[in-house]
């Protein structure tokens, strides 16, 4: 590379001597962040099998949530250029995600795309700075567009998105207002595409001026979604959830004000932070094997604090069996897979209640939203989380009573054409570049891909309820509870913890509170049968029923429906449960059956379980597991 790191192809001031086809037409990607990098990704498929195009990607650098960002585009495999040298390179067509940094000296068309669900939020007037979308400033430097004459010294009156400007002049709402959208009192895009004619109307109200390069074209996030909707049940399997199961997908925006933030009232939250009791209670009021939960948190959360800082906050829930989805991809597919999520003021939780998912607020800063938007107008219609009472009960409520038509007006307001946003989107974008579209090929966007399986595997100890029901054959109704310790749990919390059940205490083998391992009645571990680490299954169920003599049973789970245990006595077994009525194997964990057969074995006979097997019964349904014994050495 030369001049700082400049490219010399397939742009530069020799290009044209290591080029192999000189006379593509340049279309550049600006990326601002990892948010913003996800809608351009949505679009790059419209290029594809294109010989006459040549892509490239930048970075303005102007948003502070730049984590994560050299990586993705190194992924993209495009050349990446720097943003100096994507100032100085005339192109054909730019696409951004975003208003941050110094769009107006890019050197050709410019198309700007909404990242989320249209334009929603308000920012306080820009202060001095360099401007980002994220906080709402601008560049003082000589060139770049200011606010206005008077703008404000550096650090004068510094505000955060979620505040408000003041009580008699509400912020700007961030991409309608001419703050963002003109340069020098003209359009800075030629084109600000927009996914309803909603937003255009209050387009035309804020920025006239601009109203002129509207481009309606839907919402290519929102098409990949309608179009993964058949595929519901395959995403609900990869999460590990069963029939008779929910998933709760818990969703945060960014910032103080969101459901993740802390609430700082000088940072523009509400003065709450719910978070640091949220978690812990979704474990310890949710039966693990009735309910399965997944974070879907935004990518400034992940960029902005570190990854490794969000998963060490997630660390305690994680091991009760939350699911953090990454944030770049899979986070669609938890949406479609969801019973309900517990969210905000986000796009993401928009979206769910535009697909007929139920929705419960955790958080929501009315203030910080334009009152005339979309999202706004679901803070007004979904129900708010009642913080101090019962989860379960909450939860359940808004799933069981739920009218599917009941945001229908609203998720008709994410986008005025379904399904045509890569046809619209093409066709706006090919005009820009002055090339006519390809022949004979349809615009398409990706397909939401099928995440790898990946059930819930708790390393926190788990409470076990049992309770043998009926005089016939063997049943057992069990009731897990991961992470739940007796101070953690009320009547409210364990409506099932009431006379005629028995406890006992499971826990994982991997435990970093080692010293539950000593008072564990029964110890597992997950993984292949065949792992040459651990031995077969009855070898390490033997070794870690010599390590701890306290501990009645052993189990080693091996797969999806099955599993190993030892007792104290010496029997051998092997749990494996019928599969649904479609062949499809179970999806309950299989420890769940291992506490049912241990449920009946305090003070029932093993052969009469080893005949007939056990009917073991959760509130996700009933399922028979077959019980044959294991023969040993020889």
């Amino acid at each position: 590379m030369a001049d700082g790191g400049w490219v010399r192809v397939p742009v530069g001031d020799d290009a044209g001597r290591w080029v192999t086809r000189a006379a593509c037409r340049r279309v550049l990607f600006v990326v601002h962040n990892v948010t913003s990098a996800t809608r351009l990704l949505d679009v790059l498929p419209l290029f594809d099998a294109d010989p006459r195009v040549q892509l490239l990607v930048t970075c303005t650098g102007s948003s502070p949530f730049l984590a994560g960002v050299p990586e993705l585009m190194a992924e993209a495999g495009l050349p990446v250029l720097p943003w100096e040298q994507a100032k100085a390179t005339p192109v054909d067509l730019a696409v951004s995600a975003s208003y941050g940094g110094e769009l107006e000296c890019i050197q050709g068309d410019l198309a700007i795309l909404s990242h989320g669900i249209g334009y929603n939020k308000r920012l306080a007037t820009p202060d001095a700075g360099r401007r980002t979308p994220d906080a709402g400033r601008r560049t003082p430097d000589a060139g770049r567009r200011t606010p206005d004459a008077g703008r404000r010294t550096p650090d004068a009156g510094r505000r955060t998105p979620d505040a408000p400007a003041s009580a008699s002049a509400p912020a700007p709402v961030f991409g309608l207002a001419p703050e963002w959208l003109l340069h020098d009192g003209r359009p800075l895009a030629a084109a600000t595409v927009l996914s309803h004619p909603e937003q255009l109307d209050r387009l035309r109200a804020a920025c006239p001026e601009a109203a002129a390069t509207a481009v309606l074209a839907g919402d290519p996030c929102f098409d990949r979604i309608l179009d993964a909707l058949p595929y519901r049940e395959r995403f609900r399997r990869a999460l590990g959830v069963g029939p008779g199961q929910r998933l709760v997908v818990v969703n945060s925006t960014w910032s103080p004000g969101a459901l993740f933030g802390d609430g700082d009232p000088s940072a523009g939250g509400a003065g709450g932070d719910l978070l640091p009791s949220l978690l812990p209670r979704l474990a310890a009021e949710l039966p693990a094997d009735e309910y399965r939960t997944a974070a879907v948190l935004h990518p400034n959360i992940w960029h902005g604090h570190g990854p490794g800082q969000v998963r060490a906050w997630l660390d305690r829930a994680c091991r009760a069996g939350l699911t953090p989805v990454p944030p770049l991809e899979g986070w669609r597919q938890a949406l479609i897979a969801a019973d309900c999520v517990l969210g905000d003021h986000g796009s993401v939780t928009f979206y769910a209640a535009a697909i007929g998912t139920p929705v419960l607020l955790g958080a929501f800063p009315d203030g910080a939203l334009d009152p005339g938007s979309p999202v706004a107008a679901l803070g007004r219609t979904a129900p708010r989380l009642r913080p101090y009472d019962g989860l379960r009960a909450q939860l359940d409520h808004v799933v069981d009573t739920h009218d599917p038509a009941r945001y229908r007006d609203l998720a008709a307001q994410v986008t005025s054409d379904p399904g045509r946003s890569a046809e619209l989107l093409r066709r706006a974008f090919y005009e820009l570049i002055g090339l006519p579209e390809p022949a004979g090929r349809p615009a398409l966007l990706h397909r939401l891909p099928l995440p790898a399986y990946e059930p819930a595997e708790r390393t926190a100890p788990v409470r076990v309820l049992t309770r043998v029901t009926g005089t016939g054959p063997p049943e057992v109704a069990v009731v897990r509870y991961a992470d739940a310790r007796d101070d953690d749990l009320g009547d409210s919390h364990d409506p099932d913890d009431r006379f005629g059940w028995d406890a006992h205490t499971a826990v994982h083998e991997d435990t970093p509170d080692t010293g539950r391992l000593r008072l564990a009645d029964v110890i597992l571990r997950y993984g292949p049968a065949d792992d040459p680490r651990l031995g077969p299954p009855p070898a390490w169920a033997a070794e870690v029923l010599g390590r701890h003599p306290g501990c009645g049973m052993a189990v080693y789970v091996t797969g999806p429906g099955r599993c190993v245990v030892r007792t104290r006595a010496g029997d051998v077994l092997r749990l494996v449960a019928e599969c649904d009525g479609d062949g499809r194997v179970d999806l309950c964990d299989p420890a769940a059956y291992a506490a049912g057969l241990y449920g009946w074995l305090g003070g029932k006979g093993i052969e009469e379980a080893v005949g007939e097997g056990v009917v073991v019964v959760t509130g996700g349904g009933r399922r028979w597991v077959g019980v044959e014994r294991v023969e040993v050495g020889g």
